[in-house]
């Protein structure tokens, strides 16, 4: 694929989302082309050493905000006729609530992603602090109880496995954290996708 090839192909990817930003990314990369081929690679190589098309497309769409996305969609391209504001009011009893709906469920959805991830390191803060309870404990215990080591023992052990549990599921939050964000990153492709192509199907 040469360069020409290259640029037609992700303009066409790209179609959709808003101008600004398709000629960003394409003035962007007819210019790491360019670049390349001045490094001595081939044109066909200069293209082949950037990526897929595919790819870059994905990477564009998911470095625009979806605020500006849904901008771009809901600004109207001209002037409202006095009969289409005149539908839009007198539909109101019915978009409205549907609207206020769907904005309650993406609030819900956000509340609930984040209420996770706080509850899962609670969690193992508690158990962090329950380890070094346990451990400082030890010695109080042993202090108050006179020397029974036992029970002091019993303490020690506690703190440990508290502090290993917690240690544990430290790693276990970092994991699911990080997989929770993909999770949001895909759906938030995926709504931005619906965007584009309403926009297409246009």
């Amino acid at each position: 694929m040469n360069k020409s090839e290259f640029i037609s192909a992700l303009e066409q990817k790209l179609k959709g989302l808003p101008r600004e930003d398709v000629e960003q990314s394409i003035a962007f990369y007819e210019e790491m082309i360019q670049d390349r081929m001045e490094e001595g690679l081939s044109e066909e190589e200069a293209t082949a050493a950037i990526g897929s098309v595919e790819e870059i497309a994905a990477q564009t769409l998911a470095d625009i905000p979806l605020a500006k996305l849904v901008k771009e969609k809901v600004t109207p391209s001209r002037r409202f006729k006095a009969w289409e504001i005149l539908l839009l009011v007198l539909g109101a009893p019915l978009w409205l609530p549907l609207l206020l709906a769907a904005v309650c469920v993406v609030a819900a959805v956000c509340i609930a992603f984040w209420a996770v991830i706080l509850s899962l390191y609670a969690v193992d803060l508690s158990f962090a602090v329950s380890g070094i309870a346990g451990i400082v404990g030890t010695f109080l215990f042993a202090y108050a109880s006179s020397g029974n080591l036992a029970g002091a023992l019993l303490f020690l052990g506690a703190g440990m496995l508290c502090g290993g549990i917690s240690i544990f599921l430290f790693l276990g939050c970092n994991q699911i954290t990080r997989g929770l964000f993909l999770l949001n990153k895909y759906m938030l492709t995926g709504i931005k996708s619906l965007f584009v192509r309403k926009e297409e199907a246009q």
